[in-house]
């Protein structure tokens, strides 16, 4: 594949202008999916996959395209899997990801719009990356699937046009974006950052405490954090709490008061203010509705 680059002369339509026609009901794909521990096969598929690691980290070693990878995969990280190509995974404990498929005629409709003319957009092959809009929409994205779909098609294929927009910008032959640093954590500190959080949330978290992790001041962390994944340390650590105990009120195994521990929270009062206030549901009705 090449590597180079090519500057794209073209300015955004706005989104009413979007040829959402054209969008096929099977040209983009939405599932949450979980893998016990073991050998995991993908075959050569005809969509681009898009997959974010949600939860807490797991050691994996991943063989695709030629190559081979292995490593830590955290909350948020991000495989890119083209079109085509088969990939072999051994994960050592129970894996789960946002697991989104993009048709090749999505990205050729939003490859017109954005005004390239070429026969093929090359999609590249990513392992454990970070990229904060695409991790976001994704988020939206699952969401919007855990509450039955409730803002209908044209919200859903617009989060499709902004993933497909996001793989021919930033991850395609076509196009890459700048690496900007500056005001940001790199990669491998965000990554040992989250991971440290995803491994302690049940214990108590400071600020010192992450900061020390990425190895810079408090008061310098802070900016990196928030530009880095477009929220507060604090706000965060909340929201990676929630889920966590979204998670295990799932599982059905542990009482709320326990969950509450297990999650970081110093009582079943607190994780149920901040889980009305993050996911506007208290911990029994979302128990509830789980089951």
């Amino acid at each position: 594949m090449s590597t180079q680059s090519t500057t794209l002369d073209y300015r955004p339509k706005p989104l009413s202008s979007f040829p959402f026609n054209r969008i096929h009901e099977k040209s983009f794909r939405l599932s949450l999916l979980s893998d016990p521990p073991g050998l995991v096969e993908m075959p050569a598929l005809r969509n681009t996959i898009v997959s974010i690691h949600v939860g807490p980290s797991v050691q994996t070693s991943c063989r695709r395209g030629g190559q081979r990878y292995h490593g830590t995969v955290v909350h948020g990280d991000i495989d890119i899997i083209p079109a085509g190509l088969p990939g072999v995974w051994e994960i050592r404990e129970k894996d789960t990801a946002l697991v989104m498929g993009v048709s090749p005629e999505l990205l050729n409709v939003v490859a017109e719009e954005l005004g390239i003319d070429l026969p093929r957009i090359e999609i590249r092959n990513r392992f454990q990356i970070r990229d904060v809009q695409l991790e976001n929409i994704g988020w939206a994205l699952k969401a919007e699937m855990e509450s039955g779909y409730p803002s209908g098609r044209l919200y859903l294929d617009s989060l499709a046009v902004s993933v497909a927009t996001r793989l021919v910008q930033c991850h395609s032959s076509v196009w890459f974006e700048p690496r900007k640093q500056n005001g940001r954590l790199s990669d491998r500190k965000l990554r040992q950052v989250v991971d440290y959080i995803e491994t302690n949330l049940g214990q108590s978290i400071s600020l010192v405490d992450i900061a020390a992790v990425a190895g810079v001041s408090v008061s310098h962390f802070k900016p990196l954090f928030r530009e880095s994944v477009g929220l507060p340390a604090h706000q965060y650590l909340i929201r990676r709490r929630v889920e966590r105990a979204k998670s295990l009120l799932g599982e059905g195994k542990l009482s709320i008061s326990q969950i509450a521990l297990e999650v970081g929270f110093a009582h079943q009062s607190h994780l149920a203010r901040h889980m009305r206030r993050v996911l506007g549901v208290s911990p029994k009705a979302l128990r509830g509705s789980l089951r």
